[in-house]
């Protein structure tokens, strides 16, 4: 069993089809079924479960495949670097962010980066607090920067920064900052939230300021996207709860009120890998450097 049939393989556990993971891989689907077989034989394990409509993977199988997809990037990652000092290149530093975070943060981390390190090219990917989570295991990602999270064990973390939340409303709410008195007052309204895929942590924060206010959030839409959020708003078609860097400099057409008597703040943490902190050790000190004094 090489790393191609690994990879074939692999293929076929996210696809749970046969015919078009033999098409993916460019082989005939009797190559693939015996591929699967002597790897079976080998592990000595079922991988997985077939019918004649259905494919599915096994306990055993979900976790082999779970492990062979790690092992694989930190290979694709061990060649990359090999071929780097082999040219005397630097790889590139991948960068995980939430929409929160560029509007902050991480425009001055990536001109501080820069300058420690000119060298060493970036690679940016907005991507939600879940996906993080899962990328910097996989070590797709070396570092994120994610709002609100409940890290998970085999990645390290550091807060950067606690800011208030704001609560976005169309121009013609009858809410005003003059007339707020507490959230509460957003009880009949309709709000636009995340979906729960993008990371159940932060969306518990959210719903808590709504239950803690006495009411149950009825959410119209779900988007992962800021920018959708706004432009929703901005219709009439829901209100929203961002954290107050994510409008930092923004010229939006909404009504912006600071949620100040709240206990909920938004936290801003980044995460890292140990390659990371192995291979860039100079940069992770200087990113925890830019650990801030949290705000009231």
């Amino acid at each position: 069993m090489n790393l191609d049939q690994l990879r074939n393989l692999l293929t076929l556990a996210k696809t749970l089809h046969f015919t078009e993971t033999a098409k993916k891989v460019n082989i005939v689907q009797p190559a693939l079924s015996k591929q699967l077989q002597q790897l079976e034989d080998r592990l000595g394990a079922s991988l997985f479960l077939r019918s004649k409509r259905t494919v599915s993977l096994t306990p055993a199988g979900k976790y082999f495949f779970e492990q062979v997809e790690r092992l694989l990037h930190q290979w694709d990652r061990v060649v990359e670097k090999t071929q780097h000092l082999q040219k005397g290149t630097q790889s590139a530093l991948r960068i995980g962010f939430t929409h929160s975070v560029m509007q902050s943060l991480l425009p001055d981390i990536l001109e501080g980066l820069k300058k420690l390190r000119p060298e060493v090219p970036t690679f940016l990917k907005e991507i939600n607090n879940n996906d993080q989570y899962q990328a910097l295991l996989r070590q797709e990602l070396d570092i994120g920067f994610a709002t609100n999270p409940v890290v998970p064990r085999g990645l390290s973390w550091k807060k950067l920064y606690t800011d208030n939340f704001v609560v976005l409303l169309p121009l013609a709410h009858p809410v005003t900052t003059t007339n707020y008195s507490d959230f509460s007052v957003f009880a009949q309204d309709a709000f636009i939230f995340p979906p729960l895929s993008d990371g159940s942590d932060y969306i518990h924060v959210l719903e808590s300021i709504c239950m803690d206010a006495g009411f149950r959030p009825k959410i119209s839409h779900e988007t992962g996207s800021a920018s959708t959020s706004f432009k929703l708003v901005e219709k009439g078609l829901g209100i929203c709860i961002e954290p107050k860097i994510s409008v930092k400099g923004l010229q939006l057409p909404l009504r912006i009120i600071e949620l100040h008597n709240i206990p909920q703040r938004a936290e801003l943490i980044m995460i890292w890998n140990d390659r990371f902190a192995e291979d860039f050790p100079d940069l992770l000190d200087y990113l925890c450097s830019k650990a801030t004094t949290p705000q009231p």
